[in-house]
């Protein structure tokens, strides 16, 4: 499928945006390792969220999905059962991290893969320091396919992140709770915190103090009712597309903003955008409010912040298209893990900024963006789902129509997103050649 974009007057309305997808994974782990019964409303039917529920049916939980409400009949933390089959985890880095965490420290052996891009993604990151605690794992060079040998005993970690991850750093946590004693997970960079946020939601001992995670080992998880906020990383695109279109007013309700979250914000007001955070409350742990977005006029800027970085990493290619859309020419530095993302980031979008006339300069860790007007032009997305909806919300404001090719991977992420485009305006249709 192929999104086939023209410019648009203007955007206006109100809208909601599905469930977070990196809450909604958490659910589905930590719903199916509680004692009981857990139940979780918008929760996020993306292709990446559904492989992680499937891994788990596999493992013997029993789950209830209709519509956005999921049911989890929980099995504790020593109930998983040992697949069947090896678990097939498609696109979903977060999937394949956070259950090797998991599934390296059960009593019974495992087999993780994915689809050609997953299995791409480097592993080591977390294989290294899950063997420092017992863990008997196989790969394929730090990659998928990975092979899980069962263990007896897990020792506690006290360990010092070398990389901003959260995936790496809820691994940890993952395995921790099967440990021997006490755990300690140091951070450098601020990460998203959502693994440690539905743990004490769901009453484990874990506490955070200057970047360190704390946790005891052989707690217990008691079930949740949690209803799950809009996804902010999906927000992100109608709020670019309204920053950059003219005449353009728009309200999202419900976003998450968790303050691991919202780096994106704080870049996006540096370089001018009119953006009000209205209506703000808590769901459990989880902060949520409304978002209003005006047209605004950008500036560019320069960002070599590594916490600044760590907090909106995934939100980089739409603000590529910011910088893009902005006056004069900034650089962004620090970025080098958004070389191992769903694809090159760094070089997906500069290959597709190009192609619309926007001049770009591609370093080992960043890229120059000179701002302007994007023209039309065809554009590949690289099966990456994040690029293809940021050139998508691009096409607002071209100055001609812009074609995104293959974009199917949106589905992992967003799979409403063409209908909430619409719904704000964004003249899009699908197919058209």
């Amino acid at each position: 499928m192929n999104f086939y974009i023209e410019p648009s007057e203007n955007l206006s309305g109100e809208i909601e945006i599905p469930g977070d997808k990196s809450i909604s994974h958490r659910a589905v782990i930590f719903g199916s390792l509680a004692s009981g019964v857990s139940e979780f409303t918008n929760f996020l039917s993306g292709e990446d969220c559904l492989a992680t529920l499937s891994a788990f049916k596999k493992m013997g939980v029993y789950t209830n999905l209709s519509d956005d409400k999921l049911i989890i009949h929980g099995v504790g933390i020593n109930g998983l059962n040992k697949a069947s089959e090896a678990l097939y985890l498609g696109n979903s880095g977060t999937s394949a991290r956070l259950l090797v965490g998991l599934l390296g420290v059960q009593k019974f052996e495992s087999t993780i893969e994915g689809d050609k891009s997953l299995s791409g993604r480097p592993m080591n990151r977390v294989l290294d320091p899950l063997g420092k605690m017992g863990a008997n794992i196989q790969s394929k060079n730090g990659k998928l396919p990975i092979h899980i040998k069962s263990v007896n005993k897990v020792s506690s970690i006290n360990y010092s992140l070398p990389v901003a991850s959260a995936q790496v750093k809820s691994s940890l946590i993952l395995a921790s709770i099967y440990a021997d004693s006490q755990s300690k997970i140091k951070e450098k960079w601020v990460t998203r915190d959502h693994t440690e946020r539905m743990m004490k939601s769901m009453g484990y001992p874990v506490s955070v103090t200057d970047k360190i995670i704390s946790m005891e080992g052989k707690g217990k998880l008691n079930p949740i009712k949690l209803n799950i906020p809009g996804d902010f990383s999906s927000s992100v695109f109608l709020i670019v597309a309204c920053l950059i279109t003219p005449n353009s007013s728009i309200l999202i309700k419900n976003v998450g903003i968790n303050s691991t979250r919202v780096g994106f914000l704080h870049i996006a007001k540096m370089m001018g955008a009119n953006i009000h955070i209205h209506n703000k409350r808590m769901e459990g742990y989880e902060s949520l409010a409304d978002i209003n977005v005006k047209t605004s006029s950008l500036q560019s800027i320069q960002i070599e912040d590594s916490d600044l970085v760590s907090l909106s990493i995934d939100e980089f290619p739409a603000i590529f298209i910011l910088a893009a859309n902005a006056i004069g020419t900034s650089t962004f530095k620090g970025i080098k893990e958004l070389r191992v993302k769903e694809s090159d980031r760094i070089s997906s979008m500069a290959i597709g900024l190009k192609k619309l006339g926007i001049n770009t300069v591609e370093f080992e860790d960043g890229i120059q963006i000179e701002g302007g007007r994007l023209d039309g032009g065809n554009i590949e997305c690289f099966g990456d789902h994040r690029v293809a909806m940021s050139f998508a919300v691009a096409g607002a404001s071209a100055k001609n129509a812009i074609k995104v090719n293959n974009v199917e991977s949106v589905d992992t992420s967003f799979p409403s997103f063409l209908d909430c485009i619409k719904k704000i305006g964004i003249c899009v249709n699908t197919n058209k050649e």
